[in-house]
């Protein structure tokens, strides 16, 4: 470890929590993640910012400690297409540090985010000392795998209400839905999540606030019944 690596400060506990908490990390015995946590280094960018970008070599593992992270792609054309939106307490950037090859999609900072950056040289042999660690990845990348594959069946086999109910209710089971559950997401942002038009998605989430099912707000979406929307998706969506 270098002297300047030794020399920098110790992240907050209250920081250093929201890793603890994470699932990967949650089991690490207490010397492990001191350990872990000597590694993590704390950087911040502002909205709009670049964070990695597709074709990057994947030299760093994240952790969300505060904000939202658009993990997105784009055309050679300019049309864009959000995957995954990843918020507080939350890792990204896994499977390029695993296998060292060059990033697949752009991070972008959806919000002033606060990251942990935890370098490859020093996480790869720390995974190798930490068996149950590496089974904890293995478990994250098939969620990553299991997610992405239900996301390409929504896209493939829905029409625009279920598109729109299915991202909805990943947003809002991302964090432990409850009545009233407010989600910082733009129409803009669910329009490139489903691949359809802004004035679709406008329409769309103006017909269900109408029934009272959503609540929009200012760069928000407030799920009002997330049971009506679910129902919806489970029958196919057959109607609007």
């Amino acid at each position: 470890m270098s002297q300047d690596r030794k020399n920098e400060p110790r992240p907050s506990s209250s920081k250093l929590d929201v890793l603890r908490k994470h699932p990967i990390f949650s089991d690490l015995e207490p010397a492990a993640f001191d350990q872990l946590c000597r590694y993590a280094k704390l950087s911040n960018f502002k909205r709009g910012a670049t964070i990695c970008s597709k074709g990057d070599v994947g030299n760093s593992l994240y952790a969300v400690i505060s904000g939202t992270v658009k993990i997105s792609t784009s055309s050679a054309e300019g049309r864009s297409a959000i995957l995954n939106l990843i918020g507080t307490g939350e890792v990204f950037g896994e499977i390029a540090l695993l296998d060292g090859g060059e990033r697949t999609t752009d991070a972008i900072a959806n919000s002033d985010c606060e990251l942990f950056v935890i370098d490859r040289r020093e996480f790869i042999p720390f995974v190798r000392s930490q068996p149950a660690l590496a089974m904890k990845f293995i478990e994250l990348l098939c969620a990553r795998l299991r997610w992405t594959s239900e996301h390409v069946e929504q896209i493939i086999l829905q029409d625009l209400p279920g598109r729109v109910a299915s991202a909805l209710i990943r947003l809002t089971e991302r964090h432990q839905p409850s009545p009233g559950r407010t989600i910082t997401v733009t129409q803009q942002e669910i329009s490139e999540m489903v691949g359809m038009s802004r004035e679709s998605i406008n329409k769309q989430l103006r017909a269900w606030e109408t029934r009272k099912w959503v609540r929009l707000e200012h760069g928000a979406i407030v799920v009002l019944d997330a049971g009506s929307l679910q129902a919806l998706v489970e029958a196919g969506s057959k109607g609007e």
